[in-house]
Formats: C-alpha cells, structure tokens, sequence
C-alpha cells in the first residue's frame, strides 16, 4: 500500500513538473496564427507583421491562415477549440471576442473564455462614401439621409462588425434610416465603395485615407471626438451635429480557453516588442494605426469595456440576432 501511495506521488510530482517545464520550453514548433477576416483587410495586415516579428523573436516559424465567415465566427470557433498549448492563436476584430453572442442564434464557443494576449492596434473610424455621392459634407449628408429614409445604403465587412454596429448607432442617434449591405471583410465592401455599388461605410482611417487622397472615394467626418493630424479639415461628426459620437476599431490576438499564463504571458511580451520596435512604429505611422500593447489584463479590461459599449449598441438599436 505505502509503496502505491509513494509511486501515486511521484507520478503526480514529475506530472506536475513537466507542466511549468513544457511551458518554458514554448514554443518549440511552428505557431499557427488564425485570423478570421479574409486577407487584405487591416486585421489581415497587422497580423502578417506581427507574425513576422514574432518568428524573429521566438525563432520559430508562425504561419498566418485566413478562416473568414459568420462575422469571425469560423474562425474564432476554430481556436477556441484548438489545444490550449500556444501554438495555434486568434487574430480577431472586435466582433467574435464582444458581441456575436448578441448577434449570432447559434454559437459553438463563448468569447469571454479566450485568453487575450495583446491589442495589437486601434485607429479611429470615418465616414467614407462613394466618389459621387451627391453630399459634399456631413451636414449635408444627415440630411439627405433624414429626407431619404431606407434610400442610402451603407456597406459593412459583415455584420455585427463595427462598420455595421456604428452605423446602426448613427441611425440611432440621427432618426435616419440606412439600408444595410453585409460583405465578407473589407477589400470587397471597399470594392463597392469605390465602384458606387453602395453609398458609404464606417471605415477605419487607415484603410480609407488614401481612397480619400487619391479621390476613389471621399471621407466626410472622423468619428473622433478631436479632428485628427492626418485629416486636419474634416470635421468630426459632433461638429456636423451629432453630439459626442465616437467610434473607433482594433484587432487583438487571443489564445484558447485555459491556456497557460506563462505561455500567454511570453507571447504578451514578444508581440509587445513588435508594436514598440523602431521598425513596428515607423511601420504603422506609414498605416496610419495607433499601435496598443499593454498586458493580457490590459487587453481582457478593455475588450470587457467594449463589449459593455456595442453590447448596448446592439441592444438600443435592435439589431436582430440571425
């Protein structure tokens, strides 16, 4: 009997040991990075940096795979059932680590059980409309949606994102009536944009700046509380008449549920040496992104805040679960 009880403890002791000892190890094999847009949007591109950087800190090979659908929901799935061991992580949007669940019936996974390793950046968002849409400004462009009820069409990289929900807020706060029109990710909504297919997106800076410059589309206002350096005569929408209205996007990578903190921990610290190296700054001015970093409290704190903020969104504005 002694003798099974002194073997039980050992086997316990070395399985005990061997936890901590495969989590210093991490990572010792390529690392998979999801990202559950579909490449060439902002998300795509920040995670193809980042993944870079990290194989040169981590000396391992990361491998970035696009699992676009159901808002990020394909993807997000994907890695929330994926061994909790470092080696395949999440790239995401806001969406599929906030609200889908408020959005989607059927889910196979619950955001707020991934283990958040790092925002990787922000940027604000804008009010981008097609080359030759008939108003020049924001005021003017309330107010032909106030006169033209279900008559301008608004795109969105899918629904449930924050191109769709700031749009649903903007309805909201204005008492007009978008018509909205879903794609999968940016590049094909930005697409139409520029096509006029459809009238206008909330659209992070970075990727509607230079459509702006080179006149395939125009920006009408900032949805920031300040005007912004890069966009010095576009007014904020408070300046055209919509008190404090503020919308803004990010990107975050994300480990499965249960996910060792040593290995969430050493992640944290590698992809914040990505954001805050001389070549991650100079990269994402060039973008115009705001790199975020932080601690994977940092991160679990602020995703926790904005699915508080477009939670209520979603619910003040009635956008139906599907």
């Amino acid at each position: 009997m002694i003798r099974t009880i002194l073997a039980t403890l050992a086997a316990v002791t070395v399985s005990a040991s061997a936890v901590p000892a495969q989590d210093a190890a991490y990572p010792n094999r390529p690392i998979k990075i999801i990202v559950c847009v579909p490449a060439g949007g902002g998300v795509d591109t920040v995670t193809r940096f980042v993944a870079e950087g990290l194989r040169q800190r981590l000396g391992q090979p990361v491998v970035v795979e696009n699992h676009a659908g159901a808002g990020g929901n394909i993807g997000a799935e994907a890695v929330f059932t994926a061994d909790p061991d470092g080696y395949t992580l999440l790239a995401a949007q806001p969406a599929p680590l906030t609200v889908n669940p408020l959005l989607y019936k059927k889910m196979n996974f619950n955001p707020a059980q991934f283990e958040p390793v790092a925002i990787m950046t922000s940027i604000a968002n804008v009010l981008l409309v097609r080359p030759d849409f008939p108003a020049k400004d924001a005021k003017e462009f309330i107010a032909y949606a106030k006169a033209s009820p279900g008559k301008i069409s608004y795109a969105s990289q899918g629904i449930g994102t924050t191109s769709h929900l700031t749009a649903a807020l903007l309805e909201k706060v204005t008492g007009t009536k978008l018509l909205h029109v879903p794609y999968k990710g940016t590049a094909p909504a930005l697409n139409d944009i520029i096509a006029s297919h459809v009238d206008m997106i909330f659209m992070e800076l970075a990727s509607a700046i230079k459509l702006h410059e080179g006149g395939r589309a125009r920006i009408l206002a900032v949805a920031t509380t300040h005007r912004l350096a890069s966009l010095p005569d576009i007014p904020t929408l408070d300046e055209a008449g919509v008190p404090g209205f503020e919308s803004g996007t990010w990107n975050a990578i994300a480990a499965p549920p249960k996910t060792p903190a040593a290995i969430v921990a050493k992640l944290n610290k590698a992809v914040n040496e990505v954001l805050n190296s001389p070549e991650g700054k100079a990269h994402f001015a060039k973008l115009n992104l705001a790199a975020a970093g932080g601690t994977p409290a940092d991160a679990a704190a602020f995703i926790k805040s904005e699915t508080k903020v477009w939670g209520d969104v979603i619910k003040e504005a009635q956008v139906p679960a599907h």
